[in-house]
């Protein structure tokens, strides 16, 4: 099968669906389908090797925000666009981007779900024209729905169909301020709805999606994240002190002010004979002064020499971080739509505390493999974290659990043999509905 990927770049720090998406064409190469993946915005920055390599990026961030600010740069000369689209250029301002919070970005949103009719419409342009000189694909696949303004102008000049991911969105979207909010989740309804296929990354997510973008049961499919389990493996012996462990994002979203607040909890308590606290991820500019605040709070406490911050650390180090840790939490404030970090924590082995909300009651149910708290308290989540760190038997069963499921139903291979199914549907949906189609025109 001949597949196009797009998929936007984050800028300067590691984004889950960058990883998902590298990772699943990769294991669809090897697989022997003919993927192009395509970035978008900015270059993607992975913890493997660059699957996009040689690709040019398009949508480039600069031309998107100057196209949104003056109808000049609409009709720039081609030229200029690719001055400002040159590598050199995207990975200079990878670092302003990453400052860059929902709330300024209402106008763009929506401009950019209007596809051929936005202030963006050139870039879609450019793309179109790329991709008819490139590679005849059998379907096209986007990485969000944001990207989903692009879908009609694709389907219609490559004809192919189009299928779209759904994971996390409707936070970005619940994030922007009025009218932009109203007018991108009305905007997104009408473009869903032009698509073959969608795809949610949990059964949590796609029942929200559903009903949020009325879409019927059968639009939208269920397939689970998938990572590459190669290179994985649990510790040899558990950690020489009890350790809890945080990997993801370090902001207030993901839940870190409130697992620092938990894990002080046990401290104070000491119920846990020389606990530690090790914290890894992605840090942006935005995140920095939490970080700062977090480690001065340690060492007024008197903790400071029982924690360490590990930031942006590349794929060697992120497994050894889990070889590291007795009990993983991330305790995300809002509903994950799926939470890529448990996956990766119960494959090294080591079991999860994390809130009763989003896709984690799936992911556990699924695994086997930790507890859940209720969400925003840090005393329930610091009570299950007490539960896993004095019953190393339990945490191990757990962590045992996770690791065995997460073979068998989280793999990237699992993720890939599902998502084809998916693709293939999507193409006989196209085909059946040719005929209709040239015969209403």
């Amino acid at each position: 099968m001949k597949i196009v990927q797009l998929t936007p770049g984050a800028g300067g720090m590691f984004c889950g669906n960058c990883l998902r998406d590298n990772a699943l064409v990769h294991e669809l190469r090897k697989e022997g389908h003919d993927v192009l993946l395509v970035p978008l915005y900015l270059p993607l920055k992975t913890d493997e090797p660059d699957e996009s390599k040689g690709t040019p990026v398009f949508f480039g961030g600069i031309n998107v925000y100057l196209q949104q600010k003056s109808s000049i740069f609409r009709k720039a000369p081609k030229a200029l666009d690719r001055v400002l689209d040159s590598a050199t250029i995207l990975n200079w301002i990878s670092g302003f981007a990453a400052k860059t919070q929902p709330a300024e970005l209402g106008a763009l949103t929506v401009s950019m779900l209007r596809g051929e009719h936005g202030a963006q419409a050139k870039e879609l342009e450019h793309l179109v024209d790329w991709l008819k000189n490139h590679m005849k694909p059998d379907v096209i696949v986007l990485s969000n729905a944001l990207l989903a303004g692009m879908a009609r102008r694709l389907r219609a000049e490559l004809n192919v169909p189009v299928v779209c991911t759904l994971a996390g969105e409707d936070s970005f979207l619940d994030h922007l301020p009025e009218p932009h909010r109203t007018e991108a989740w009305n905007e997104l309804k009408l473009r869903a709805a032009e698509m073959e296929r969608l795809i949610a990354v949990s059964e949590y997510y796609a029942e929200l999606m559903r009903k949020r973008l009325e879409l019927s049961p059968e639009r939208v499919a269920v397939v689970y994240n998938g990572i590459r389990l190669d290179g994985i493996e649990p510790a040899e012996a558990p950690p020489a002190a009890p350790t809890v462990g945080y990997f993801a994002r370090m902001c207030a979203g993901k839940g870190l002010p409130a697992l620092a607040e938990a894990w002080l909890k046990l401290k104070r308590k000491g119920s846990v004979a020389g606990l530690k606290l090790l914290v890894g991820g992605s840090v942006t500019p935005t995140d920095v002064k939490l970080v700062d605040e977090l480690r001065v709070k340690f060492i007024e406490e008197g903790y400071g020499g029982d924690v360490e911050f590990r930031p942006n650390v590349d794929l060697d180090k992120k497994r050894a971080f889990f070889r590291e840790i007795s009990v993983f939490s991330a305790p995300a404030t809002y509903g994950e739509a799926f939470g890529l970090y448990v996956i990766e924590a119960l494959a090294a082995g080591v079991p999860v505390v994390q809130p009763r909300h989003g896709a984690f009651p799936e992911l556990l149910e699924a695994t086997g493999g930790g507890m859940l708290c209720e969400p925003d308290d840090p005393a329930s989540l610091a009570d299950g974290l007490e539960a896993l760190l004095l019953d190393t038997e339990k945490a191990r069963r757990l962590g045992n659990a996770g690791r065995e499921a997460v073979a068998k139903h989280f793999s990237v291979e699992r993720m890939a043999r599902n998502v084809l199914d998916v693709y293939a549907a999507a193409v006989q949906v196209r085909l059946s509905s040719a005929p209709a189609a040239r015969k209403a025109g």
